[in-house]
């Protein structure tokens, strides 16, 4: 396969698995914003982790509901728990990698508040560790996943939500986790400041 044509399948698979996503995934998106929106509306906070381009995207998701995403309005409480090297660095010197976000999630999280957890595998021991502490303190959580939801669907309660990509394939699987990031702030958006 040549150059261009690679290229060219990268971009048919992720419309495809982008097409594919929509079947499923925009009702779990609708229960996840109004989850998200009322936490927020309550004076809550959103506490987001992943690793790798996951991390990332925890990162992405809290920028856009810190500053703005497509409008004008104030700041909405968010913090990604993958950014303080310092505390990431000494819980896992200190404890274990394993309890890099479930620590935080046990000092900074309050009944009321929303865990978006995201994994593309869902196998992630850090981050169904802190899903465990989330359930422990009271948070509700929102899990971004792919192929079949891993460990985290297993570690998941009546009331959080799951949103699983139907896809194998990790980038195909971000890429799609991107689209959700958006949806979710601007039905965020929506749903406390109206439709624009």
């Amino acid at each position: 396969m040549s150059l261009t044509d690679a290229i060219r399948a990268h971009f048919a698979e992720s419309i495809a698995t982008k097409q594919a996503a929509v079947a499923v995934l925009v009702d779990p998106i609708a229960v996840a914003t109004k989850m998200l929106s009322e936490s927020l509306g309550a004076g809550g906070k959103i506490l987001s982790c992943g690793n790798g381009g996951s991390a990332g995207d925890a990162q992405h998701f809290s920028a856009e509901l810190l500053n703005r995403f497509e409008r004008e309005r104030p700041g909405l409480s968010a913090m990604a728990l993958s950014t303080d090297t310092s505390t990431l660095t000494s819980i896992a010197n200190d404890y274990a990698y394993e309890q890099v976000f479930s620590r935080q999630v046990t000092a900074l999280g309050r009944s009321g508040d929303v865990l978006l957890a995201i994994s593309t595998s869902g196998n992630s021991p850090n981050v169904v560790a802190a899903i465990r502490a989330a359930h422990e303190r009271g948070l509700r959580v929102i899990a971004l996943t792919g192929r079949n939801g891993g460990q985290i669907a297993g570690a998941l309660q009546s009331g959080d939500v799951e949103i699983r990509v139907p896809a194998e394939r990790t980038a195909r699987i971000q890429e799609v986790h991107l689209v959700v990031i958006h949806c979710l702030c601007d039905g965020i958006d929506r749903t406390l400041y109206g439709a624009l």
